[in-house]
């Protein structure tokens, strides 16, 4: 069973006599430090002092630019605001990285989907009147190809047999509705011929 509670090296847990022991400064050391920026622990509701592993591992790399590098705290502090900068860009670098992957993703699968579009206008001849067509069932639509895209005068052609059907489930004939039905060819039927 996992709790809803996890630690990562920034969750600030230790108090300051724990930081101090684990860092090998005295309590005194790390105030003045947290004084002067150069390492900020969170607080606790207590506005006490909680350190977490990341605070202690810069207290200690302070200790060591100062005691075996001889750096001044204001040069430390630059110091450890790089990093901090450094480590900040390269979570950001990543998460771009891993955006980039998807959209790449997304790119390929428009790509292959147009790839797809491309083929089935090249199988048809009137490009201009591809209209997809679902049938109800595993039975083909009337009119459609293999690739279940139908013509436009297919189309009309089924339009005018489904209305020609709920017209005559009503018990009427179909120029009972008033509606016009134009059982043309769609090419016909825009240019007004018979």
């Amino acid at each position: 069973m996992t709790s809803g509670f996890e630690l990562s090296d920034d969750t600030p847990v230790y108090v300051i006599s724990v930081a101090a022991q684990l860092s090998g400064l005295h309590p005194q050391t790390l105030r003045a430090y947290d004084r002067l920026g150069l390492v900020s622990p969170g607080r606790a509701a207590g506005r006490g002092r909680r350190y977490s592993l990341r605070d202690i591992v810069n207290l200690r790399e302070v200790q060591r630019l100062s005691q075996e590098e001889g750096i001044n705290l204001n040069g430390i502090k630059r110091i450890l605001e790089l990093e901090l900068s450094e480590r900040r860009y390269r979570l950001l670098i990543a998460d771009m990285e891993s955006e980039i992957g998807q959209l790449r993703a997304e790119v390929e699968s428009t790509r292959a989907v147009a790839a797809r579009l491309a083929t089935l206008l090249r199988r048809r001849a009137d490009a201009g009147a591809l209209v997809p067509v679902r049938g109800t069932g595993s039975r083909q639509p009337q009119g459609a190809g293999p690739d279940g895209i139908a013509g436009a005068d297919d189309i009309a052609g089924n339009v005018a047999d489904l209305h020609d059907a709920v017209v005559a489930k009503a018990g009427g004939h179909p120029g009972d509705t008033g509606l016009p039905i134009d059982r043309r060819p769609s090419s016909t039927a825009a240019s007004g011929q018979s």
